[in-house]
């Protein structure tokens, strides 16, 4: 199993996930030749893939949803409360409905979804596993329940939201409703918050750790990497970035 990311941040967000011949893209807050462009750079194209796994209707993750199914004729897996916003705008544009506590398969991968606290209708992120190894994603989600970290326990690999540090944040120029609903325990993970997860789960098995959906505005890389690293007693090297423009290059898990 490996996975990739076309690109992370308030911009736009998409995550390829592989295993064998089975290729899904979790998210796809991109266009369509933005898309096309960014799987070429990790060597593959949307015609590998057979689903698109929406976590929210939030536009950085669904605005080219719609456009991509289409042109490739690819499957829509959302949660109900996000189809409730989706079909407003998409109402012939078929979709396949997942609760967010029963497992799914698509071919090779088997799907765990589980809901998260964000400012949606009913979002959800994922664990995938192909029988042996596990891979998680939790990004867009404002606090931690025990849920989550029962989730993400034991993975093979992380991709986990780091978004603000909570000090720019409030010094920066968002509006303050804005800066409330960022920090909010329904809007993004802050730094600390994200360490404290790490803390907090078995990280034994684990081989990729990516931050993702790190503010351009109210947060820096280095932030994130001194803070995580400090966490769990690793060197920096060993955190990766998933990044707005170049997202993130395959990572296998073996």
């Amino acid at each position: 199993m490996r996975f990739a990311s076309l690109g992370s941040g308030s911009r736009g967000n998409a995550t390829l996930v592989q295993h064998g011949s089975t290729q899904v893209l979790v998210d796809c807050g991109f266009s369509t030749v933005e898309v096309e462009r960014r799987m070429q750079r990790l060597g593959t194209t949307p015609e590998a893939l057979q689903a698109i796994l929406v976590t929210h209707e939030h536009a950085d993750h669904i605005q080219g949803v719609a456009r991509l199914a289409r042109k490739y004729s690819l499957d829509v897996w959302m949660t109900h409360g996000t189809y409730s916003r989706f079909a407003i705008s998409e109402p012939d544009l078929p979709v396949s409905i997942f609760s967010a506590h029963d497992v799914f398969a698509i071919r090779d991968l088997e799907v765990h979804p589980y809901p998260v606290p964000h400012d949606a209708r009913e979002p959800a992120q994922f664990v995938f596993t192909e029988g042996a190894r596990k891979f998680g994603l939790l990004t867009d989600a404002g606090s931690i329940t025990p849920h989550i970290i029962e989730m993400l326990d034991g993975l093979d690999g992380l991709v986990l939201e780091s978004n603000h540090d909570l000090d720019m944040l409030w010094a920066g120029s968002y509006p303050a409703t804005l800066k409330e609903r960022v920090a909010g325990r329904f809007g993004h993970l802050n730094n600390q918050q994200a360490a404290e997860l790490l803390s907090s789960i078995d990280l034994s098995s684990l081989q990729h750790l990516v931050a993702a959906h790190i503010s351009e505005k109210n947060n820096h890389p280095d932030k994130v990497v001194d803070s995580w690293a400090a966490a769990i007693d690793v060197s920096l090297d060993w955190v990766c970035i998933a990044d707005q423009e170049t997202g993130l290059d395959w990572r296998e898990i073996v």
